[in-house]
């Protein structure tokens, strides 16, 4: 068998690739998956083997589903969740260098000659049974408090926008890791035969419209089989890329040529035993399921106007942050195990008054809306939501400080989350900053620490999901990360 891979391997030549990036084409841009498992009738251990690595969950899992909203560009803490009044009575002022101890600054403040105090020009008041602060900005997640579990000492070493999103969402700074929809596709497979594992669903902001942009490969599988990657459903008329037929071929067509294409796929597959001849299949295989249940799952036409009012005006626009809110229930409801939402426009370092108010509009109602919507129906004790960005914002202000306007540049050392349902514990605040609001001052949450977490609530164990690459054992957490019991309901 070696040497027929050999020379199988030898044997490429431009007919042979042209072939067979012609077939590819289709698949490439569905990534995620069937569960293998009903491949030839489950009849191969190592096709089965695909579906998920873990034959059942470490332990009983407080969560069978994530939506994870992310805050793309690091939204400011001291306008949103974490109040410090005493930036206000120093506004202007010096920040002290006792506080900054010389930590690393990015090179768009370094070389400031003067890192003034500002202030929230946004009030703040207390909400809910515990009485915590919330701001102003937010007066609809205010509302439901006493469902989230909000950490105000979340940390990273990532200081630049690409390498701390890719760490959240890969664990690592470096690109190439697979991302959490991947690790989670991975590990426990599919719970729905007629739509991917992992969705991903992208929208931008009023904050700041032009900010940071997002890659593909921060919902990508890394160096696990391409099976596991996520799909991208975009607004319009076609959500999911070269999912229909083309002009002249109808299902009757297709059908036949899948059928006689996985007979060919199936005879290379006992040949060569190349995992990813079982991923083409798959993906073959889900995209011709899809092209009935996409468009049932993103058609909100059924949803009742209660539901539009639930979610804001925004929610009938295609590809706004509302109507992605709702579709994310309804890919919940139809049991995908991870949706992906990444929000743009976060990155304030000018004219932080007035474009943070914009992009708080756009994601209050609609997020605090999914949250209820998924009580209502009995979700939520089963799904995680997530809420928050990649890492927070200065105390002082970059460039010139005025009475009606400053700008924030990235702070890792410490910022705010908040989650909901899924296992956590509703009502609590966990951590705190100093403050001045730029250190931790107590219950620290490192980015490992949180994603060894959500892996706990999924019933995994962080350290035990693994994959052998390059001859080492990769884990999503690296070589650290530890779950924060106290956050667990």
């Amino acid at each position: 068998m070696e040497k027929e891979f050999n020379e199988h391997c030898c044997n490429m030549n431009r007919r042979h690739f042209l072939s067979k990036m012609s077939l590819g084409l289709g698949s490439v841009a569905l990534g995620s998956l069937l569960n293998p498992r009903l491949l030839f009738g489950g009849s191969d251990k190592k096709v089965s083997d695909l579906s998920g690595v873990l034959p059942a969950p470490h332990f009983a899992p407080k969560a069978k589903r994530i939506i994870y909203l992310f805050q793309s560009g690091g939204p400011s803490q001291l306008e949103t969740f974490d109040y410090k009044p005493l930036l206000r009575e120093q506004n202007g002022q010096e920040l002290p260098a006792s506080v900054r101890m010389g930590q690393r600054l990015t090179g768009m403040t370094s070389g400031q000659d003067s890192f003034p105090l500002a202030g929230s020009q946004y009030e703040f008041s207390r909400h809910g049974k515990n009485g915590t602060w919330v701001s102003e900005l937010f007066p609809y997640t205010a509302k439901i408090v006493d469902e989230l579990c909000i950490v105000r000492s979340m940390y990273t070493e990532a200081i630049n926008h690409d390498p701390a999103i890719t760490f959240f969402q890969t664990g690592s700074q470096q690109p190439g890791r697979p991302s959490i929809g991947a690790w989670m596709s991975y590990g426990l497979g599919s719970m729905n035969n007629n739509l991917p594992t992992f969705c991903v669903l992208l929208s931008r902001g009023s904050g700041r419209p032009q900010g940071q942009p997002l890659y593909s490969r921060l919902w990508g599988n890394g160096f696990l089989h391409s099976l596991h990657q996520g799909v991208q459903f975009r607004a319009g008329k076609d959500p999911v890329l070269y999912l229909n037929d083309p002009p002249g071929i109808d299902r009757m067509d297709r059908r036949s040529m899948l059928d006689y294409l996985g007979k060919l796929n199936q005879h290379a597959w006992q040949k060569f035993g190349d995992p990813e001849i079982v991923t083409r299949i798959a993906q073959y295989e889900m995209a011709y399921r899809m092209q009935t249940s996409v468009p049932e799952a993103m058609d909100i036409s059924d949803e009742p106007d209660s539901i539009y009012r639930m979610y804001g005006p925004d929610s009938t626009v295609p590809g706004t942050y509302a109507a992605n809110c709702l579709l994310a229930r309804r890919l919940i409801e139809r049991d995908v195990r991870f949706v992906q939402l990444y929000h743009m426009g976060w990155d304030q370092h000018f004219d932080l008054p007035i474009q943070i108010r914009g992009q708080a509009k756009d994601v209050d109602q609609a997020s605090a809306a999914l949250v209820l919507d998924l009580k209502q129906r009995g979700l939520l004790d089963e799904t995680l939501v997530i809420w928050g960005g990649e890492f927070g914002r200065t105390n002082y202000s970059q460039g010139k400080l005025t009475k009606t306007n400053y700008g924030r540049d990235h702070h890792p050392r410490c910022f705010s989350i908040w989650m909901a349902g899924g296992g956590v514990k509703p009502g609590v605040v966990y951590g705190e900053t100093d403050e001045f609001g730029y250190n931790i001052a107590k219950n620290p949450v490192h980015v490992h620490d949180f994603q060894a977490t959500l892996l706990h609530l999924l019933g995994i164990d962080h350290e035990r999901l693994i994959f052998k690459h390059q001859g080492r054992r990769f884990r999503l957490t690296d070589v650290s990360g530890k779950v924060m019991h106290d956050l667990l309901s």
